[in-house]
């Protein structure tokens, strides 16, 4: 693919560092609408937005650093590189989650019409983020012989050497297409809702399943648990799905969570 994508002298543009920025301006302006529908302040909004997003890239990173310790032993200086690529999404998802809810808690914000606004918008991010992943050559697949399978060749790229000129899944379209399909649905459902944090809840049932069904494919090292039988990402996928799935219906029977929305 292409991991850089203009180089001028000392400044050179990464084509990963381009397509996350492009997420992420994706989500919160689609958040910011959102919450104007709501009737929530969007200036409020763009001050959340701004927290979270910070909470998410450093929540990220550090997750990534954990499960490639050993790379960023051999080269630390890489470790503030985040515009070549090296971002695990359950990372950013849960330093974001944190930092909203306390955000959220702070200023007096209903945190469950909140997620049912965000969710469809961090879909959409997913999806325009992961294309960033392809450029770059990070989240790479097995091989493959199948007809659809991408070749690396630029050195440049995150790809494991041994994995150069070898056809590959491509599990960060996998992903993107997925997460557009969801986007979609959630998008749909938006205007079906029948109780606050629906979406919310549906994007944290859904999402889990998407992941773990990628994660058989994905080829690139990321951590694993219980043997191997797990990757460290559809470990967190279990629970965020059991933790949505419980909350889905609990709310859908028409119990009240205390203190999640107003």
């Amino acid at each position: 693919m292409h991991p850089v994508l203009v180089s001028f002298g000392p400044f050179t543009l990464h084509t990963y560092g381009l397509f996350v920025a492009s997420a992420f301006f994706a989500a919160i302006f689609l958040s910011l609408h959102g919450a104007r529908k709501e009737g929530i302040d969007p200036d409020r909004m763009l001050d959340f937005a701004f927290y979270v997003t910070l909470a998410a890239i450093l929540g990220a990173r550090i997750l990534f650093i954990i499960v490639e310790y050993p790379y960023f032993l051999a080269d630390p200086i890489r470790i503030f590189k985040i515009w070549e690529g090296g971002l695990v999404f359950y990372g950013g998802f849960i330093g974001a989650v944190i930092v909203a809810i306390l955000y959220m808690k702070r200023h007096d914000m209903p945190i469950l019409t909140v997620g049912d606004i965000v969710a469809p918008a961090l879909a959409l991010g997913q999806a325009v983020g992961r294309i960033g992943c392809l450029s770059a050559g990070c989240c790479y697949g097995k091989p493959t012989l199948l007809p659809w399978g991408i070749t690396f060749t630029d050195p440049r790229s995150l790809v494991s050497p041994d994995k150069l000129g070898i056809p590959l899944h491509p599990t960060q379209l996998y992903s993107s297409l997925g997460n557009l399909t969801l986007f979609f649905f959630l998008l749909f459902m938006s205007r079906r809702k029948k109780f606050s944090g629906q979406i919310l809840l549906l994007y944290g049932i859904c999402y889990p399943l998407l992941r773990s069904f990628i994660e058989i494919f994905r080829g690139d090292p990321r951590g694993s648990l219980f043997g191997g039988m797990l990757s460290t990402s559809q470990f967190i996928s279990v629970i965020v799905f059991l933790i949505a799935l419980t909350f889905y219906f609990k709310l859908r029977k028409g119990h009240q969570v205390s203190g999640l929305d107003k």
